[in-house]
């Protein structure tokens, strides 16, 4: 039997209670996570698209805290899986276990099975291990002897990186990069935002543990209505336009003279959908192409491969997407 369609007044009712629960969310991990709003609004971003972020930054700057604080708001499931060298698939998928007892097998279920899974330092594993994560992040499911198991509908995947360590680590496949919505940057907090984190260090009270401990950082939604929540999305208006104007951005990225490898269709997809949570974080129900041309980078700079030689000159994909956003007319 179809769901009957929204009236004008549940939709408006559903779209402003997702821009209020945005608002709110925002507002909740802000009491732990210090001067990191950006990198906030692209962590939400990824979650309510039902997408995946890849957060590069280097030790100690709050990447672990900040998936653990956005988990303990939105009312969900966290696990941390520390990649190293040696960590086989069944170490995170899980594996079946014969029971003496009962003389069957019993699964027993491996990290993987929660709804935000950090997977910190993903360019330590192996390629095999690499092979089991991206069956999770593409199908939200993984096999185990030949046996599918299905993980949470809002499963999201944080992985992280280090910029600036290069040792023992593997590079990414293309095909994995390309499953990532978003690339986060998470640079070192500013002279005040750090003395504030000094100052909460040395205090009973403030610091984050107790603030997600003692409920003074609360869960504003639960596991359920995230996904309900999710499929308010659809209501954020996006113009005829601006379908073309994504196109055309990511088909710029593979005619642009210093790119070997540009963005393919699922880049233009990933655009449009972190599109229309952009809007919404923003408390918006329409896109704009300021949503889009702000979106460029996070979304695409980490699909495109450069020239070997426009490299060694010393071009940062950050310029390359500035010279891309500014070759694309603009709609009107």
């Amino acid at each position: 039997m179809e769901t009957p369609p929204l009236t004008a007044q549940d939709a408006a009712g559903q779209l402003e209670l997702l821009k209020t629960t945005l608002a709110t969310a925002r507002a909740e991990v802000g009491k732990v996570i210090i001067g990191q709003g950006e990198v906030v609004d692209r962590a939400l971003t990824c979650i309510f698209t039902g997408q995946h972020a890849l957060i590069e930054g280097v030790p100690g700057v709050a990447k672990t805290l900040l998936v653990r604080t956005l988990a303990h708001v939105l009312g969900s499931e966290f696990a941390r899986i520390q990649f190293t060298p040696d960590l086989m698939p069944a170490d995170i998928t899980g594996t079946n276990v014969f029971d003496l007892q009962r003389n069957a097998f019993n699964l027993v279920p491996g990290p993987i099975f929660t709804t935000f899974l950090l997977a910190d330092e993903i360019n330590r594993a192996p390629a095999k291990t690499q092979s089991a994560l991206l069956q999770a992040m593409q199908e939200r499911a993984v096999t185990i002897d030949r046996v599918t198991h299905p993980l949470s509908g809002n499963f999201t995947v944080f992985a992280t990186q280090n910029p600036v360590e290069s040792e023992g680590t593997y590079p990414l496949p293309e095909a994995q990069l390309d499953r990532f919505m978003c690339k986060i940057p998470m640079s070192y907090p500013d002279r005040g935002e750090e003395l504030t984190l000094a100052q909460r260090t040395l205090s009973a009270h403030d610091s984050p543990e107790a603030l997600l401990a003692s409920g003074a950082v609360r869960a504003v939604i639960d596991a359920a209505t995230l996904g309900a929540l999710r499929a308010a999305l659809t209501l954020v208006t996006v113009r005829e336009e601006l379908f073309g104007y994504a196109v055309d951005l990511v088909r710029a990225t593979r005619s642009h003279e210093s790119v070997l490898v540009g963005a393919g269709p699922r880049a233009t997809q990933s655009l449009l959908l972190a599109g229309r949570a952009a809007a919404a974080i923003d408390g918006r129900d329409f896109v704009t192409p300021d949503d889009l041309r702000a979106l460029a980078l996070p979304v695409l700079g980490h699909r495109l491969m450069l020239r070997p030689e426009f490299e060694i000159e010393g071009l940062s994909h950050a310029e390359l997407i500035g010279q891309v956003v500014t070759r694309v007319p603009v709609p009107r």
